[in-house]
């Protein structure tokens, strides 16, 4: 498994990073721990996830992805084998993961959130500890899509929230920070906060990133490169979308979309027609659809490390066949013809 820096670290991480968004919900404890001894056999030692996690939130399984790694890991005795990414919820009002209070960045519960993370997980340090989503308002998870709206509530500034982290990155409780879901406005300021204010900087930014969502590429991909913050590209199959299962309204039996409906991001006026052109993108060159879309988010410059899910195993063997596929000129030039037709239909 190739092995890529994470930001300005000295931590490298795999080319590919199990997301454990769905254990404890759709996906059992038996079924995770199946999928992370199969990850690991395959040399992916890079798990992400998060307080919040299982999805679709809910109070009763509120961190049970957390623990189910936290479980896996001790019944292995491998956690010095591991790199573990988690998140701190963002500004919302899912009272119950604060115990009644509107979650907040505020040292207070940061470190309430790290100190139940790490317990979760059984261990002593974070190798990456994430805000989920930012303090202020911004227009994510689709939001863009309705027009720029300015807000003027920013909430905790961005110098008390990395300064809460900083301190737990001196008392060993994380190693590095990163962020998700933000935007170039976010990125910046947090490494500026971290240069003036000799704290913290932020090693990593994990958004979403697939062929039918490149908006990365409008700031933040020059970002990356120019001040070494690494993408962590989340949804690199639109939950499922580019595999063209859900085209002309399918609704396969035990799929997130049956199951949760929660696929609104992906379900936009031009995004039938853009999964329509890349599934049979995929048919032409003789790949499957979910192979033609993590390969198109791994070969870009700016990713370091590629975020998948899967339902399954046969779900996983796919992601794994991912790793074969050689990228070429023809398929640059024919995701890019069909981009430049239909851009970004569900950011």
């Amino acid at each position: 498994m190739e092995k890529r820096r994470l930001g300005r670290t000295d931590l490298e991480v795999p080319a590919l990073c199990l997301g454990t968004m769905m254990f404890g919900d759709q996906i059992s404890e038996a079924d995770g721990f199946a999928q992370m001894d199969a990850c690991l056999d395959r040399g992916i030692n890079f798990f992400d996830t998060a307080e919040l996690y299982t999805v679709p939130p809910k109070p009763e399984t509120q961190g049970e992805s957390e623990r189910i790694v936290g479980r896996w890991m001790a019944a292995k005795k491998n956690r010095g084998e591991m790199i573990i990414a988690t998140k701190v919820t963002g500004r919302s009002p899912m009272k119950w993961i604060r115990d009644g209070k509107e979650t907040r960045l505020t040292r207070e519960q940061i470190f309430q959130a790290v100190d139940r993370s790490l317990k979760n997980l059984q261990t002593d340090t974070i190798d990456l500890y994430q805000l989920h989503w930012p303090e202020r308002g911004l227009q994510n998870f689709g939001g863009i899509r309705m027009g720029y709206i300015h807000y003027e509530d920013k909430g905790v500034p961005f110098e008390e929230t990395l300064a809460a982290l900083d301190e737990l990155v001196k008392a060993g409780k994380i190693r590095h920070i990163g962020v998700s879901n933000e935007s170039p406005y976010g990125v910046m300021s947090f490494l500026r906060e971290a240069q003036t204010q000799d704290m913290p900087r932020i090693a990593s930014i994990q958004n979403a990133f697939n062929l039918i969502n490149r908006t990365f590429e409008g700031g933040l991909a020059e970002i990356a490169l120019e001040e070494q913050v690494s993408l962590l590209a989340y949804s690199p199959i639109a939950q499922g979308a580019l595999t063209g299962k859900y085209l002309d309204g399918a609704l396969p039996k035990g799929s997130r979309g049956e199951l949760f409906n929660r696929m609104s991001r992906y379900e936009t006026p031009q995004a039938e027609q853009a999964i329509s052109g890349y599934v049979k993108l995929a048919e032409k060159f003789g790949v499957h659809a979910a192979a033609l879309a993590m390969q198109f988010v791994a070969t870009r410059p700016f990713t370091t490390s590629t975020i998948f899910g899967a339902h399954g195993m046969d779900q996983l063997e796919i992601i794994f066949s991912s790793l074969d596929m050689k990228w070429t000129d023809e398929m640059e030039r024919a995701v890019n013809q069909l981009h430049g037709a239909i851009q970004n239909p569900c950011p």
